[in-house]
């Protein structure tokens, strides 16, 4: 599963109300928020992790990074990382490199959510494409994606708050 067209049926037959915005080409969360006119805070951003020996997708808002010690100590895990360009097409070869929607369950992958996302009302996320996007109700992903809710990221503003 995963080209668009795949992913809208899934949430059509789900019976999902979402919304496509179509925006200019945007090769990152941030620039997904300035295309869309949508704040950071409500664009999902899905992030491949390699957690001991499985990968997992982890689900977070565009202005959070990953803390490694968080994942670490919420799994008891002994080894992080994140996943490299090739376990990207790999895994999600129907969708533009970088552009996989948060849905891991349709590839296999067992999901986390940062839990701050998990308090948003809607979320926006790309829909394997640089330029398409869908917006839906967070209580609509968390009923499919069937996600595991963690606190696991930090405000990735929190170094240049810390240098002033």
């Amino acid at each position: 599963m995963a080209k668009m067209s795949d992913l809208l049926r899934y949430l059509d037959s789900n019976k999902v109300e979402y919304y496509i915005v179509e925006h200019e080409p945007a090769f990152s969360a941030h620039e997904v928020a300035v295309a869309t006119r949508f704040p950071e805070s409500e664009i999902a951003k899905a992030v491949l992790l390699h957690i001991d020996d499985h990968f997992w997708m982890a689900v977070l808002r565009a202005d959070q990074r990953i803390n490694q010690q968080l994942i670490k100590r919420t799994f008891g895990a002994k080894h992080v990382r994140l996943a490299h360009e090739e376990d990207l097409a790999g895994m999600f070869p129907d969708c533009q490199l970088g552009a996989m929607p948060p849905f891991g369950n349709l590839y296999g992958l067992p999901v986390l959510v940062e839990e701050s996302l998990a308090e948003d009302e809607e979320i926006l996320f790309n829909a394997c494409t640089h330029t398409k996007a869908v917006r839906m109700k967070f209580k609509e992903f968390r009923r499919l994606a069937k996600p595991v809710i963690a606190g696991f990221a930090e405000s990735s503003h929190w170094m240049e708050d810390s240098e002033s």
